[in-house]
């Protein structure tokens, strides 16, 4: 939460309108008090990007209920929270982009992650069926389904993999690397890019009900 609050007042620095308002995503209320904050200080939200997420690892056998539930809270039922609370004053002001980080894992199922792609399955979904409901209204709704990507959640995933199977880090690093045919991970700035476009560019005007993956080629 730190970093995001020093990148806030980086950005600030540049565009002087940055609100920073912190929330639990697990928590519906914690979302619905931060969607109300964020109206009233900052007015007609033009952009939308849910980009906050889990990955827990485990087979079916061994995920919990508590597991399975806290995945979905943070990766798809907040999503749809900020949705439904942000997307009226879009529509109010005929304008407006939304934009949900999936992951290759809603396009494809992978092993001992059955919750993790269950909740970014339903994003998926979720994206499309809004998509078509405003339309019409001027708000385009897309997702951006990342493989393997440079981030904490990958650090994560290394050094699970490297606890559980005893091998090195580096050697479960390059057994997720292997998943992408370009041999690398992607980077956050390559993601980072997808999603300004989608929000930001006129030449996105008539994107809406897409999925972009960026992965290498991995789903190909």
């Amino acid at each position: 939460m730190w970093a995001l609050a020093r990148n806030a007042d980086s950005v600030k620095s540049l565009q002087g309108d940055v609100h920073f308002v912190e929330f639990d995503a697990s928590s519906e209320k914690s979302v619905l008090d931060a969607a109300r904050k964020l109206t009233t200080e900052a007015g007609h939200l033009t952009a939308l990007v849910n980009n906050a997420g889990i990955a827990l690892s485990a087979p079916l056998h061994k995920t919990s209920s508590e597991d399975f539930a806290r995945t979905m809270a943070i990766n798809l039922t907040a999503p749809f929270l900020l949705c439904r609370e942000l997307t009226g004053a879009m529509v109010k002001a005929g304008h407006g982009r939304i934009v949900n980080v999936a992951s290759t894992a809603a396009k494809k199922g992978f092993r001992y992650t059955s919750a993790y792609c269950a909740s970014k399955h339903g994003l998926l979904g979720f994206t499309r069926s809004i998509a078509l409901e405003l339309a019409a209204k001027g708000v385009t709704v897309n997702a951006v389904c990342p493989g393997w990507t440079e981030t904490d959640m990958f650090t994560a995933s290394i050094n699970r993999i490297s606890e559980t199977t005893g091998r090195t880090a580096a050697d479960a690093r390059e057994s997720l690397v292997q998943l992408n045919p370009q041999r690398r991970a992607v980077k956050p700035e390559e993601v980072a890019e997808l999603v300004f476009f989608l929000c930001a560019s006129d030449a996105a005007a008539a994107i809406t009900g897409a999925d972009y993956v960026i992965d290498g080629g991995e789903t190909t």
